[in-house]
């Protein structure tokens, strides 16, 4: 290779690492490098807050946690869906145990799927039209007190 393909070459991998510092440093990332955003759960014990990585396309949707670790108390992961309707989730290929929990377009919780077993292809229905889903580490809706009805607040949901 020619010295000024070799420097170039240098010079654009030394940018690129730059670049990815720079775009690390102001966020949080999840475990792929993927950015993660703030969502706040707000129920009868207070608001909690929670990092969560966003699945607003069909691939990112069907990926979902599969063949992950367990999520870490404060961790978390928001399906977001183009329209309204009844959703239902399965745990194929997902390792850890979670929680569902199934949001409509105004951010409420329409129901709780809560400990939902792993490695299990049985769909868990939303039972009732849903715009958002998120998935948080098994038990952590019962620790922060989560039931229909309470708010989830996101951009996503309209306020």
């Amino acid at each position: 290779m020619p010295m000024s393909t070799r420097r170039a070459v240098l010079i654009a991998v030394a940018a690129s690492f730059l670049m990815a510092g720079c775009a690390g440093a102001g966020g949080q990332t999840g475990p792929n490098g993927e950015p993660l955003e703030s969502l706040t759960v707000v129920t009868s014990t207070g608001e909690h807050k929670f990092m969560v990585e966003i699945a607003d396309d069909e691939m990112e949707r069907q990926r979902g946690l599969m063949e992950r670790p367990p999520l870490a108390e404060d961790r978390g992961m928001l399906f977001q869906f183009p329209d309204v309707a009844e959703r239902g989730f399965w745990m194929h290929n997902t390792p850890s145990s979670l929680d569902i929990i199934y949001i409509d377009p105004r951010g409420r919780i329409v129901s709780i799927v809560k400990r939902a077993a792993p490695e299990n292809d049985t769909v868990l229905p939303s039972n009732g039209p849903a715009s958002g889903v998120l998935e948080l580490r098994a038990g952590r809706s019962d620790e922060i007190g989560a039931k229909p009805g309470d708010r989830v607040r996101h951009p996503f949901f309209a306020e």
